[in-house]
């Protein structure tokens, strides 16, 4: 694995984050001594990735929803009689 210095990994990050990206992870080191190790993440691809609404026909939610149990809850936290 490659071994990079501090001061040339801020002069060439955006190159070294591309290898890195592609597969060549690298360390940075200050004065020899290694710091830091740059590797690619295990992120997703755009296929895997969940979306909102996949469910979308799937299941119904009541008209009623946002007033369900209104009745339990104006009991529990409503005003003091």
């Amino acid at each position: 694995m490659r071994t990079v210095n501090i001061h040339a990994a801020k002069t060439n990050l955006s190159r070294l984050v591309d290898q890195a990206a592609k597969g060549e992870p690298f360390v940075i080191a200050k004065a020899g001594k290694p710091l830091v190790k740059v590797v690619a993440l295990d992120a997703p691809s755009a296929a895997e990735i969940r979306r909102l609404g996949f469910l979308s026909g799937r299941i119904a939610v009541p008209d009623d929803f946002d007033r369900m149990a209104e009745a339990e809850i104006a009991r529990a936290f409503g005003p003091e009689e």
